[in-house]
């Protein structure tokens, strides 16, 4: 069985990751310079261009979503403590950038710390806290009509990649859709988040003029979220994932097998930060993103039992929908109704 050749071969796995958790300072420095100057550069292309042609801007926008992202993996690591040895300056970078992603620095590092602990887990009120909701063939079965309709419209991609991004980042991180005991202090952070942002928006908006300031805002926003749901979601819910019950869930087996290494070309790559050896940093959130490329490259046997996914056939991962427990993977809506057929 797989499972128990991953836990033999890989027992001594956090000897092997241990070297690459060491932060460094200056790989973090030229990174946030090689990030922010390029955004700012095109943001203000971006501007000029309005009197151009949309079509530019809207391209450039394109261009810095994924520098955007790129922004967002730097607060990513600051809120694991990662990017640098120091926890005060990892917090006051983390806060910058989320004014960047519009994404509430505590807040989302809590919500995201909590999805590390329970990725891959089927109990229904951890799973989808930090992840893309996702229903059990079992659980399918038993909604109404209404019900399995209203999960076949999120589940559209469409929707999926289109509508919810932009709802997840212009209405969910305004607000605690999730709260824990002792998350008084993450509240009052996120409150703090929400209201400095909307002064840094209405500061900008009377800048450069609100009608130029959010046909720009909003077209990298928008991308960037797409971009953002699109990694995540192939990342966990290809069709060969891992999900368990907590009772029987493995950390070293979810991270392994419930997360992808996606081998999209370098360019990409390089503007997602390394995010696509996503197998590695479930492993260790430790890690800085600019060490996972090296820990990948000189460890070839964390790379053996791992999904491999180019972007051709991550496409095939839309049409997964349903996780089959008895298949043990993600199975689309037309392989579930010739399942209920042969049932009937």
């Amino acid at each position: 069985m797989i499972e128990a050749e991953i836990r033999k071969k890989l027992e001594n796995w956090q000897e092997i990751i241990a070297k690459y958790q060491k932060p460094d300072t200056k790989r973090a420095i030229i990174q946030l310079v090689n990030t922010f100057l390029p955004f700012f550069a095109i943001w203000t292309l971006m501007y000029f261009s309005l009197s151009w042609s949309y079509w530019i801007t809207l391209f450039l926008g394109l261009v810095n979503a994924f520098f955007l992202a790129r922004i967002f993996i730097i607060q990513h690591d600051c809120g694991h403590s990662s990017f640098l040895k120091s926890k005060k300056w990892n917090n006051a970078i983390g806060f910058f950038c989320s004014f960047f992603s519009s994404i509430p620095y505590k807040y989302w590092a809590r919500v995201h710390s909590y999805h590390h602990s329970h990725s891959s887990q089927l109990e229904y009120a951890d799973r989808d806290v930090g992840d893309i909701k996702f229903l059990t063939v079992k659980e399918y079965s038993e909604r109404s009509k209404w019900g399995k309709f209203r999960y076949r419209v999120f589940r559209h991609p469409l929707v999926m990649f289109g509508i919810t991004p932009s709802a997840y980042l212009l209405i969910s991180n305004r607000m605690m859709v999730y709260s824990f005991k002792g998350w008084d202090k993450t509240k009052r952070s996120q409150v703090i988040n929400n209201l400095t942002l909307l002064t840094v928006y209405i500061l900008l908006g009377s800048l450069f003029g609100w009608k130029k300031f959010l046909a720009i805002q909003i077209p990298i926003l928008m991308m960037f979220g797409a971009i953002s749901f699109w990694f995540f979601y192939v990342q966990h819910q290809h069709e060969h994932t891992y999900k368990e019950w907590k009772n029987n869930w493995d950390h070293l087996v979810a991270s392994i097998r419930g997360s992808t290494y996606y081998k999209v070309p370098k360019i990409f790559q390089w503007l997602t930060g390394n995010i696509s050896f996503h197998h590695i940093h479930h492993l260790s959130s430790r890690i800085p993103n600019y060490n996972l490329e090296r820990c990948a490259k000189e460890n070839p046997i964390l790379q053996k039992y791992v999904t491999i996914l180019t972007f051709k056939e991550s496409l095939k991962c839309m049409f997964v929908k349903l996780w089959d427990e008895e298949k043990n993977r993600m199975i689309s809506f037309k392989e579930y109704h010739r399942l209920q057929k042969r049932l009937a």
